[in-house]
């Protein structure tokens, strides 16, 4: 089963032309500057834009070819848009019954919906009364509702404080482990991104220039990704043991053994964490009476100058991308090169994701 759409569409100065074609499993989130096309990437899958000589197709079914044109309404799609667009005169629950009534007839999860979004306290209350991430959260749970075969959403966290977008990320995150539908995320946020995607597609003018999983994207130095100021690596791990005695938690993970605060985690519980680039340091020996726990074994895969100052090492930690950012000046007193064998110390691992 997959996704595909083909666009080929001029707007003024804007021209779009892509072809896209990704499994329809998990989340993948579509990130790029404002105005790289991201919302009309959707607008278009969603049938609220037609674009003459496009193709679109969601698990084998036709939405969009030379010959077809399926309706917005007969799509089996949710969309949830920048703003809620909630209906003033509708309590919580029948604003998500709406999005069933609008919905391809069959089986629905109102109920399911509300209780995964944590609304259901909220069910009898009107959009005036809720907090932006309370509507937004009702406005995703109408999506879900109808059970579409797709979910689409545009910038899901847009105008959030902090406080609200963290908790809408962690209700985006327990959809994933808890539903089997794709969805298609669009984001400009690249720390969105890192904690929600499977896979990325980066947009520039109109065009892909990348796409792939989160975890190759992220690492490849030619991308903008990793050179932005909050450049990390998405690792996924297992708790292999808690330490009670010092308050740690051991994972484990491809690259090897990382060490961090027990956060109620369970053995064998998985994790998503990311570990910054400005966070990892090298070595050309084992560290040794050091304050830092965490010390991987790599290898340079590849490094190239961020500016006068600062040079971005992709290192491999036993088949595990890993990045690192540190001063040219640094760089040249270890003589580093690709393929030299390294020690990578983490002064830092912060967490994404729980399952």
């Amino acid at each position: 089963m997959s996704i595909e759409a083909r666009l080929s569409l001029g707007r003024g100065d804007f021209q779009m032309d892509l072809d896209l074609d990704i499994p329809a499993s998990g989340i993948t989130s579509i990130h790029g500057p404002s105005g790289s096309g991201k919302t009309t990437l959707l607008r278009a899958i969603a049938g609220l834009d037609r674009h003459p000589g496009s193709f679109i197709s969601v698990n084998e079914i036709t939405w969009q070819d030379d010959q077809t044109f399926v309706p917005v309404h007969q799509r089996s799609l949710g969309y949830v848009f920048q703003e809620s667009s909630l209906f003033p005169h509708l309590d919580v629950r029948r604003n998500i019954e709406y999005g069933v009534r609008r919905g391809k007839k069959g089986p629905h999860m109102l109920e399911k919906a509300m209780e995964l979004l944590g609304i259901e306290s909220l069910r009898d209350r009107y959009p005036s009364s809720l907090s932006g991430g309370e509507r937004r959260r009702v406005a995703i749970a109408r999506a879900l509702a109808p059970k579409p075969s797709l979910l689409l959403l545009d910038e899901p966290c847009s105008g959030l404080d902090a406080t609200h977008r963290s908790e809408l990320l962690g209700y985006l995150e327990s959809l994933h482990s808890e539903l089997s539908v794709p969805v298609l995320h669009v984001s400009h946020s690249a720390a969105e991104v890192l904690r929600l995607a499977d896979r990325l597609i980066l947009l520039q003018s109109g065009r892909i220039t990348a796409s792939g999983t989160l975890t190759d994207l992220q690492t490849r130095l030619d991308l903008g990704l990793s050179r932005e100021e909050g450049a990390a690596t998405m690792v996924e791990a297992r708790v292999r043991e808690i330490d009670q005695r010092y308050g740690l938690a051991v994972l484990e993970h491809s690259g090897g053994i990382l060490t961090v605060i027990n956060d109620a985690f369970e053995p064998g519980q998985r994790l998503r964490v990311s570990i910054a680039a400005r966070d990892v340091s090298i070595s050309l020996t084992e560290p040794e009476d050091s304050s830092i726990l965490n010390t991987l074994r790599a290898s340079i895969d590849a490094m190239t100058d961020l500016d006068s100052a600062l040079v971005l090492l992709k290192l491999d930690a036993g088949g595990s991308p890993l990045l690192a950012r540190i001063t040219r000046k640094s760089a040249q007193r270890l003589s580093l090169a690709v393929g030299m064998n390294v020690f990578a110390q983490v002064k830092s691992v912060a967490l994404l994701q729980q399952s």
